[in-house]
């Protein structure tokens, strides 16, 4: 029998702490329990792209039927890594972030309006002064029931900064275009966007490279000490407790042997980002503070924004040269259509590469950190041309523990609320949620076992 311990005792960011596990002889009689490998924890991800998702043909991003995806469209062919592992949902819809919603009117301002309540799916104040009104976002609903765990309960991370002051589009606040997660319904929580930045809040601590040279040494000898402090316990033990104590060592030189084998970083302090990279770079380094953020347990909650609203990046480094948001406007332009379709699959091969990441990391018990992962990409608009809020290209991936039946494109025949899946995301993280924002009344259905627990 081999005994998996939790990532928890297996290695943490700042050292090794592996405990002696229960035994009989060290506890009150009432209190001793059988043992069992304790589950990994779950996470969640929230991945915004801008300007919606359009190609060169109506199918470019949407498999035309429903069911398995055995043949993956253009766009989402760099998901071929991880196919098995993500859902296609089609007909989500956000109506809050309409220009009209419940006898209100509020005229343009829909990169900003829908990517303020992209992940709350509330009402915004139509305002570009102190008096911004919102909703909790659903990364915090989670943040408040599974993070109090980790050492920081979220991470807001991003590509492009930005003040939260000012008119961003159309009267609404720079508030809305540049923050998906807000704690209430007047503050957000603004991203973090230089990798230097991010890594000095995970792993700094104001060492010098030999001290941390001495201390990542430290991280694989604290081992010996243990095996040696459990050998020497082993004599006060009776024949029951000393076989458990042989299979914790025996679990002991398998933390060994995982530390050997882990590449340089694997929750022992990387080397600090450089300063400057160029997009693509930025992005991948992003990508592996958050997996690293996962893999050490130092939060299980994250927020990514690939781009403020309405962004208006040049990308010619893809071959597909002008300004992001204007070609969204494509009126149907085949050119236009052409160069979205190559922005929107290589926004999506970056999703694809963060979970190649986590499904490339091994948990204590063996299993790949991504079936714990419940994690969603998609846009503040569907249709950039249109402005529409329905329609929104939406990827699932993770299946959470099994609670989401992966590799199929979901299609619902009459349009529902993406807060219905956000609040099926929240139930399967184990969250108390009953709903969520406006129009979040129930979970979504058909997406797995959460659906109908």
């Amino acid at each position: 029998m081999t005994v998996s311990l939790s990532r928890r005792a297996l290695l943490g960011a700042a050292g090794v702490t592996l405990a002696i596990p229960a035994l009989e002889s060290l506890l009150p009689r009432k209190s001793a329990t059988a043992g069992g490998s304790p589950p990994q924890p779950r996470r969640m991800i929230v991945y915004y792209v801008p300007n919606g998702i359009n190609g060169s043909t109506p199918d470019a991003f949407r498999p035309s039927t429903a069911g398995a995806l055995t043949t993956l469209t253009p766009m989402l062919a760099p998901l071929a890594p991880v196919r098995a592992d993500v859902m296609v949902l089609s007909g989500l819809s956000n109506r809050p972030a309409q220009a009209s919603y419940m006898g209100a009117y509020d005229g343009p301002g829909d990169h900003a309006r829908g990517t303020g309540s992209f992940a709350t799916c509330a009402r915004l104040r139509k305002t570009d002064g102190r008096d911004i009104q919102n909703g909790v976002s659903f990364d915090q609903v989670a943040a408040n029931a599974i993070g109090m765990s980790t050492r920081f309960p979220s991470l807001q991370l991003g590509t492009d900064g930005g003040a939260s002051v000012g008119t961003c589009d159309s009267g609404y606040s720079c508030a809305y275009a540049r923050n998906i997660s807000w704690t209430d319904v007047a503050t957000p929580l603004p991203k973090l966007t230089d990798p230097g930045t991010v890594f000095d809040r995970l792993f700094a601590t104001g060492e010098s490279p030999r001290d941390r040279a001495r201390r990542n040494a430290y991280q694989s000898s604290v081992l010996d000490y243990v095996r040696r402090d459990a050998t020497r316990l082993s004599m006060q033990l009776g024949a029951t407790d000393r076989r458990k104590l042989d299979e914790y060592l025996t679990a002991v030189r398998e933390v060994e042997r995982r530390v050997a084998a882990m590449p340089a970083g694997v929750c022992m302090t990387p080397p600090r980002p450089m300063t400057g990279l160029a997009y693509q770079e930025l992005v991948r380094v992003m990508h592996s503070m958050i997996a690293l953020a996962f893999r050490c347990d130092l939060t299980r909650v994250v927020s990514f924004m690939l781009g403020n609203a309405g962004s208006g990046r040049d990308y010619s480094f893809i071959g597909a040269p002008g300004a992001h948001h204007e070609l969204s406007h494509h009126q149907s332009d085949a050119e236009k259509l052409r160069k979205l379709q190559i922005i929107g699959t290589w926004e999506i091969q970056q999703f694809s590469n963060l979970l190649q990441l986590l499904a490339g990391m091994t948990e204590p018990d063996g299993s790949r950190l991504l079936d714990h992962v419940t994690a969603v990409f998609s846009s503040e608009i569907g249709d950039g041309n249109g402005h529409t809020h329905a329609g929104l290209p939406v990827i699932v991936a993770g299946s959470c523990d099994g609670q989401f039946n992966t590799g199929r494109h979901v299609v619902y025949s009459s349009e529902r609320s993406i807060a219905t899946l956000y609040l099926a995301m929240l139930k399967a993280v184990g969250a108390r949620a009953t709903r969520f924002g406006l129009e979040g009344d129930r979970v979504l259905e058909n997406l797995g076992p959460v659906s109908s627990a």
